[in-house]
């Protein structure tokens, strides 16, 4: 890349970013606000998918998709790397997505 003015603002910005997610106080935090972010598009997208009930096999197929490339990035040992915060918090909202489906589903079933 080209060393631009906003080349170089944004290379400061990320490097301020991640000296400030080296505490591990906040890296749980934040780990902890995109599993229940997670949790929340869970529970919004089986409630909003279900209200038609037309592409309720569709949007299923794509919720799998996604969650199998989000469990490829993060279970992948090439090109991401398993410490990068953005793939931890990537596979923390995946946990938190399957966690709340699981629980509808628990809800529907009783």
């Amino acid at each position: 890349m080209q060393n631009t003015r906003l080349n170089n603002l944004l290379d400061t910005v990320a490097a301020a970013l991640s000296q400030w997610f080296v505490n591990p106080w906040r890296r749980f935090s934040l780990l902890l606000i995109s599993w229940l972010l997670g949790f929340f598009l869970g529970s919004a997208v089986s409630t909003t998918a279900g209200q038609k009930a037309e592409l309720d096999i569709l949007v299923a197929a794509f919720l799998v998709i996604l969650t199998e490339v989000a469990s490829r990035i993060f279970y992948s040992g090439g090109f991401f790397a398993k410490q990068s915060l953005w793939v931890e918090s990537l596979n923390c909202l995946k946990i938190g997505f399957i966690y709340s489906l699981f629980l509808e589903a628990l809800k529907l079933g009783s």
